[in-house]
C-alpha cells in the first residue's frame, strides 16, 4: 500500500483547532502551513505557525469557505498534506477531492465516507441499513398532533444552524421558512426535514478511530448535552450513567456505521438517548470534533498524530484500543453574555490565564492583547480537566476556571462555573434542556461580594494616581503599574518599620481627610457601587465609613483587605483605555466600568429605539417592514448574524414603526439605531360608574 510521509502541513483552518493540529505537527517535526484572512492577519494561529498564507477578505464565504484559493495556497507554500480541522471545509467532499486532484494528501477520511454522511436524510437510510436504531422521520405536510414536538435540522451542516423545534402545529409553516433560510445562508442549501423531538433526551456520541488496514476503534462513549441554541457547552468522557449493555450497545453501533461507509481516521457517531435510555442515531460527523480532548485524557491518545499517522496510510499501533483511564470534562469559553440571549462579545481580549496544574489543559485560539472580531465562532478556548473519578474532575475544571483570569469581553466563565457545580450537574442528570430550565438561575447575581471588590478598585486607583513620575505604563497589552518603592511606601506600618518616607496622597484634593467617592457599574449585570474612601496625608488610603474592613497593604495592582478578621486579597488590573478595572479573588472576578459622577443626557436614546446589540450583517428584515407599519410587542423586525449565529430583533411594544434604518447585507456597529418602534398609546381608563 503506498506511504505518504508528510513534511509540511496546512491547516485549512484559524483559531484554536489551528494552534491544537500545529502543536502536534512541533511534536512530529512537521512543518506548519497556516491560513489567514484580512481580519486574521496577527491571530494566533497565524503567529505560531512556520509559514503563513494570506487569503484575502474578511468574511468566511470570501476566505476559509474558498477551497480553491486554500488549495493554491498549499502549493505556494510547498506543502504535502492538508489538515481541514473542523467546521468550514471539513465536511466538504468537493474540497478533499480538489486537495488529493493537486497530489496532497488529505487528512480525512474518504471522499466517498463524506458524500455519504453529508446529507442527514442519506445517512440515516444508510445507517438503517446497517442496522443503527434510528428515529423515524416526520413529512412536515401530514405531520398532526401526535406528531408534536418536532425537530428541524438542515439536511446539510451542523452546529445548530437552521434547527428549530416547533409544539405548535401553527408555527409549523414559519419555523420550516426560518430554519430553510437559515441553513441556505449558513450552509448554501436550505433543504430541511424534520423528526421527533425527544424531550430530555441526552446527547452522547462516540469517537472512531479507523485505519486502511480493517481496524476500526470505539474510543469509548461522550456526554454533550449540555448545549445552548443546539451547540455543546460542556462534554465530559466517558458518559456517566449509561449501563454496559447501552454502552456496549453504542459501541457497535458506531462501528458498524464507520464499516458501513468504508471510514479512515477520526470521526463521531452522534446518537440521542433517551430519559427510558434507548438510543437513536443522529448523525456521523466524518472530522475530528471540537470535544476530542476528553478522550485524548481517558485513552492517553493524540487524537491529530492519529489522523496523520492513519493519512501516511499506517495502521493503528494496535488491533484494539489501550484501556481508557479516569475522567475528563471539557468547557467551551465563549465570549458571549449568557444572561442576554448568548450575545457574542467583540473587543479585545486583555487577558486570558488559566492556572497551570496537574490533570488540567488548555486549548486556547487567543491569549491576551488578541483582538476578537465579529466574522468568526465567538469561542475563546477550552479548558480540560482530568482526574481519577468524575467529581474530582469536575471539581479541579470548576476551581480552575473560577481562579482565571479573563479580561475583556464579557464570557461564559460564570455560566461555566455554576454549571459545573450545580446539583444536577453533579449528580449527572443531563439532558439538552438542562439551560432551558436552569439558566435564569445560573446568570442571576452570585453570592461574591463586588461592593468590596469596587473597594478595593478604588483604593488600587488611588495608589495609581500618586504614582511616581518615573513609573511608566506600557499600554493595553501591559497589566497596572509596580512600584515597588510606592508599594512598600503605602504598607500601613513602613514608617514604622523603617522603611522608605510615605508617598504624600493630599496635593490632589482641598481637604485631605474628607471622603472621596468613586462610582463605578458592574459588568455584565449593570449594578452600580458607590465607594467612599478617603487618603491621610501619611500612609494607604483607606475606606470610609466601612466597619469591620481594614487595609493591610495597597499597591496599583494588588490590595489586601482583612475583613471581619479573614484576610482576603485582591488582584487589580487597570484598562485605561476603556475607563475599566478587573478585580480578580481566589474566589470571584469582577469587572467594573468608572461612572462619571453625573449623568451625561446626550447618552439616552429616543424611546422605542432598537439598537444593535453587537456587531454584526443584517440578514433580512421581516416581510413587508417598512416604515408605517404597524407593529406587535415581541414581533421579530431584523435578523442580525454575528459571530455564526443569528439573533432577532424584536419589537419592544405594540405600535407603529416610525424608521427602519436596517438593510440586509449592511455591517452594522453595536448600539448602531437599527429602527424606532412607536408605542401605541394606552387606553384611557373607563370611569367607573357612581352608585
Amino acid at each position: 500500500m503506498r506511504r505518504d510521509v508528510i513534511h509540511s502541513l496546512l491547516v485549512a483552518n484559524r483559531g484554536e483547532i489551528a494552534c491544537r493540529v500545529f502543536r502536534t505537527c512541533r511534536d512530529l517535526g512537521i512543518t506548519t502551513v497556516a491560513v489567514y484572512s484580512d481580519a486574521d492577519a496577527d491571530a494566533l494561529h497565524v503567529r505560531e505557525a512556520d509559514l503563513a498564507v494570506r487569503l484575502p477578505g474578511a468574511a468566511p464565504a470570501d476566505t476559509y469557505l474558498r477551497g480553491d484559493l486554500v488549495v493554491a495556497a498549499a502549493l505556494a507554500a510547498g506543502a504535502d498534506a492538508v489538515h481541514p480541522g473542523y467546521g468550514f471545509l471539513s465536511e466538504n467532499a468537493a474540497f478533499a477531492a480538489a486537495v488529493q486532484e493537486a497530489g496532497l494528501v488529505w487528512v480525512g477520511p474518504p471522499v466517498k465516507a463524506i458524500e455519504l454522511m453529508a446529507s442527514k436524510t442519506r445517512a440515516k437510510e444508510l445507517m438503517a441499513g446497517a442496522g443503527v436504531p434510528l428515529l423515524a422521520p416526520v413529512d412536515p405536510a401530514t405531520a398532526g398532533e401526535d406528531d408534536l414536538p418536532l425537530l428541524l435540522k438542515a439536511v446539510a451542516g451542523g452546529g445548530g444552524r437552521g434547527m428549530r423545534i416547533v409544539r405548535e402545529l401553527g408555527a409549523l409553516p414559519g419555523e420550516l421558512q426560518a430554519a430553510a433560510a437559515e441553513a441556505a445562508s449558513a450552509f448554501g442549501d436550505g433543504e430541511v426535514f424534520a423528526e421527533p423531538y425527544v424531550e430530555r433526551g441526552r446527547h452522547v456520541e462516540v469517537q472512531v478511530m479507523a485505519d486502511a488496514h480493517d481496524t476500526v476503534w470505539a474510543l469509548g462513549t461522550r456526554d454533550c448535552s449540555l448545549q445552548r441554541r443546539h451547540q455543546k457547552v460542556i462534554e465530559e468522557a466517558p458518559a456517566p450513567g449509561l449501563d454496559d449493555s447501552l454502552r456496549e450497545r453504542l459501541h457497535e453501533a458506531a462501528v458498524a456505521a464507520a464499516r458501513a461507509v468504508g471510514y479512515r481516521g477520526a470521526g463521531t457517531v452522534e446518537f440521542l438517548v433517551s430519559a427510558e435510555g434507548r438510543p437513536y442515531f443522529l448523525e456521523m460527523n466524518t472530522r475530528l470534533q471540537v470535544e476530542h480532548p476528553v478522550t485524548e485524557a481517558v485513552f492517553g491518545l493524540d487524537l491529530v498524530a492519529l489522523q496523520l499517522r492513519v493519512a501516511e496510510g499506517e495502521p493503528l499501533p494496535q488491533p484494539t484500543p489501550p484501556q481508557p483511564s479516569g475522567h475528563a470534562v471539557e468547557a467551551r469559553l465563549y465570549a458571549e453574555d449568557p444572561a442576554r440571549d448568548w450575545q457574542p462579545q467583540t473587543g479585545t481580549l486583555l487577558a486570558l490565564e488559566v492556572p497551570d496544574a496537574p490533570g488540567l489543559r488548555l486549548d486556547a485560539g487567543y491569549t491576551g492583547g488578541d483582538t476578537i472580531g465579529v466574522h468568526y465562532d465567538p469561542m475563546l478556548a477550552k479548558v480540560i480537566a482530568h482526574a481519577p473519578t468524575r467529581p474530582e474532575a469536575v471539581r479541579l475544571l470548576a476551581r480552575a476556571l473560577e481562579r482565571a483570569r479573563i479580561h475583556g469581553p464579557v464570557t461564559n466563565r460564570d455560566l461555566l462555573v455554576r454549571s459545573l457545580r450545580h446539583p444536577d450537574f453533579a449528580a449527572a442528570r443531563l439532558d439538552t434542556g438542562f439551560y432551558d430550565r436552569h439558566l435564569a438561575g445560573l446568570t442571576a447575581p452570585g453570592p461574591g461580594d463586588p461592593a468590596t471588590a469596587a473597594l478595593a478598585a478604588a483604593l488600587a486607583e488611588a495608589v495609581r494616581r500618586t504614582a511616581p513620575a518615573q513609573a511608566v505604563q506600557t499600554g493595553a497589552r501591559a497589566e497596572a503599574v509596580r512600584p515597588a518603592a510606592l508599594a512598600e511606601a503605602v504598607r500601613p506600618g513602613a514608617l514604622a518599620a523603617g522603611g522608605p518616607p510615605p508617598v504624600r496622597f493630599g496635593a490632589w484634593r482641598n481637604v485631605p481627610s474628607g471622603p472621596q467617592r468613586k462610582r463605578y457599574r458592574g459588568e455584565p449585570d449593570g449594578a452600580e457601587h458607590e465607594v467612599a474612601y478617603r487618603t491621610p496625608r501619611t500612609g494607604a488610603p483607606e475606606p470610609y465609613d466601612a466597619p469591620g474592613v481594614r487595609v493591610l497593604a495597597v499597591r496599583p495592582d494588588r490590595v489586601t483587605l482583612e475583613l471581619d478578621g479573614v484576610t482576603r486579597h485582591f488582584t487589580i488590573t487597570a484598562d485605561p483605555d476603556a475607563d475599566r478595572v478587573y478585580v480578580d479573588t481566589p474566589g470571584a472576578s469582577y469587572t467594573f466600568t468608572a461612572l462619571p459622577r453625573f449623568t451625561d443626557p446626550a447618552t439616552h436614546t429616543a424611546p422605542g429605539s432598537l439598537l444593535a446589540p453587537m456587531p454584526g450583517t443584517v440578514v433580512r428584515v421581516a416581510d413587508g417592514l417598512a416604515a408605517g407599519a404597524a407593529v406587535e410587542a415581541g414581533q421579530p423586525l431584523i435578523w442580525l448574524e454575528a459571530m455564526k449565529m443569528e439573533h432577532r430583533i424584536l419589537a419592544p411594544a405594540s405600535g407603529t414603526l416610525t424608521a427602519l434604518h436596517a438593510v440586509p447585507g449592511h455591517q452594522v456597529e453595536v448600539g448602531a439605531l437599527l429602527a424606532v418602534v412607536q408605542e401605541d398609546p394606552a387606553p384611557a381608563p373607563v370611569p367607573e360608574e357612581t352608585a
